[in-house]
């Protein structure tokens, strides 16, 4: 049974062009349109779809406050389109915050050069979001309850906790994620104490135009420093530093000291950031004295920096099936083994308070 998708856009054009793209792809099947949000409210109570493809800027009801009702009245997952700007970003970030579980670029042309690949990739996005069914998003983060207290044990087919024998043993928490990542790295961090004892990098797939505005937000909201990665930074105790979009972020030393240095993609790299990248580089400057987390993405980045983190002794964590947004990176890592620890999103934060 195809994946059901309900289109809102206020741009007839747009709309079509959507659709046709959409509708191309088997696994895929446009049941309707809306053309601001307040009708994209009434639609998705009654066409019931499994996903929802948003503009943000329309009359009547703009997408983010669409959003917003729908999550409150019917969750559903919602794909944001939005423009590669400084105010597209900030719109965006509201948009997730509202409930939305990821975004694309409204310009094709903006996820690929070759159009064909684009297609391919919005498809591949709307299929992931929206494939889990019976597994209806909850609500914004601001409106779900407090974590569970406690790590609670795995279930038998996942692997069990891995944790440290003393404190001190780690020297470096490292972050990755894609899909779904900006909620779920907003209820992680959220929940670190303002003197967390050791840095942190985060590698995010996002657009060079939004990693600003996010690590800003994130700032905001954290009780740790949260700020966009330069060249040049020295990684300190309860500083993030957040893998600028379009680069790639890895640690090196000199003279004695530990620094980022913020790099260009070499050829071949198709993540900008790349987990893997700055993973890599992690486990040769601590060899195990690493803590990596892989939370909700499509694909398998991370994968092979983890392997090397854990050739060198440090351990490795995943996000669970049930509480990701896309199964595809921690996945990679449970079924390669890698994993020290599974556990539902709504637990990490407090696991990395508790066992660091």
């Amino acid at each position: 049974m195809p994946v059901r998708v309900l289109v809102v856009d206020d741009s007839g054009f747009f709309r079509r062009r959507l659709t046709e793209m959409l509708n191309a792809d088997p696994r895929l099947e446009v049941v309707g349109a809306a053309v601001n949000g307040a009708e994209a409210v009434e639609q998705v109570v009654k066409l019931r779809p499994d996903v929802v493809t948003m503009d943000i800027e329309m009359p009547v009801m703009d997408g983010i406050a669409a959003t917003r009702r729908i999550m409150s009245a019917t969750p559903t997952p919602i794909l944001m389109f939005s423009s590669l700007t400084t105010d597209g970003a900030k719109a965006t970030l509201d948009a997730l915050d509202a409930g939305a579980v990821d975004y694309l670029p409204k310009k094709f042309e903006d996820i690929s050069r070759d159009q064909d690949e684009a297609k391919r990739m919005l498809c591949e996005r709307v299929y992931s979001i929206g494939s889990k069914r019976g597994a209806r998003p909850q609500r914004p983060p601001a409106a779900v309850a407090a974590a569970r207290p406690a790590m609670a044990a795995a279930p038998a087919a996942r692997p069990a906790p891995v944790l440290p024998a003393r404190r001190g043993q780690y020297r470096l928490v490292a972050i990755g994620t894609s899909t779904g990542g900006p909620v779920a790295l907003q209820q992680v961090l959220t929940k670190l104490p303002g003197n967390f004892p050791l840095p942190l990098l985060l590698i995010q797939h996002m657009p060079g135009s939004f990693t600003p505005a996010f690590a800003q937000r994130l700032n905001q909201q954290c009780a740790i420093e949260v700020r966009e990665a330069q060249d040049g930074d020295e990684p300190k105790p309860g500083l993030a530093l957040l893998a600028p979009g379009g680069k790639q972020m890895v640690l090196e030393q000199r003279a004695g000291r530990t620094l980022v240095r913020i790099t260009e993609s070499a050829p071949g790299q198709n993540y900008k950031p790349s987990v893997d990248v700055t993973f890599n580089s992690v486990a040769r400057i601590f060899p195990g004295q690493v803590l990596a987390v892989v939370l909700t993405g499509m694909g398998a980045d991370g994968r092979e920096g983890a392997r090397l983190l854990k050739q060198g002794g440090s351990n490795v964590w995943a996000q669970d099936e049930a509480s990701c947004v896309v199964y595809g990176m921690p996945a990679a890592i449970v079924e390669a083994g890698l994993a020290d620890a599974v556990l539902p999103l709504s637990e990490i934060g407090a696991a990395l308070s508790q066992r660091v």
